[in-house]
């Protein structure tokens, strides 16, 4: 499954993003990983969370981010739920490319039973309609 948290640069996506994992970790029966651009947001997210900033590797087009992410969950097999924060920065995709790499996070989400939620700084309306449906908050 993947969800969606989408809005413009400071509405506030990080905080719900933040307290949507801290939240997931009471009934989460896997791991739970946390992926940002900086570790920042360290000391807010539970200490059964795995911060992962992924500013400290060598990522920078959105196939090697997508590598990344199935590297992440083939040395978990628990791994359950993964947060990306920063989707645009982080994944090094532009608005061009949005869909295609949303297309590929939900395939390996369905063949590898792990649920993302993910924070991307665009308008709702800027969301390929594919996947309009997955907005759980527009701010």
């Amino acid at each position: 499954m993947v969800q969606i948290i989408s809005g413009a640069k400071g509405k506030g996506k990080t905080k719900f993003l933040i307290q949507k994992a801290n939240d997931a970790v009471k009934a989460a029966e896997g791991n739970i990983v946390y992926l940002d651009k900086n570790s920042k947001h360290m000391y807010e997210l539970s200490n059964k969370i795995r911060l992962i900033n992924v500013g400290e590797y060598p990522i920078d087009t959105y196939d090697t981010f997508i590598g990344f992410l199935c590297g992440l969950i083939s040395q978990d097999n628990d791994l359950q739920m993964m947060f990306l924060d920063s989707f645009l920065t982080i994944s090094k995709v532009s608005e061009d490319y949005i869909g295609y790499v949303l297309n590929k996070i939900n395939e390996i989400s369905h063949k590898y039973s792990v649920d993302f939620t993910i924070s991307i700084s665009i308008d709702a309306d800027a969301i390929p309609d594919e996947f309009k449906k997955d907005i759980i908050i527009s701010l």
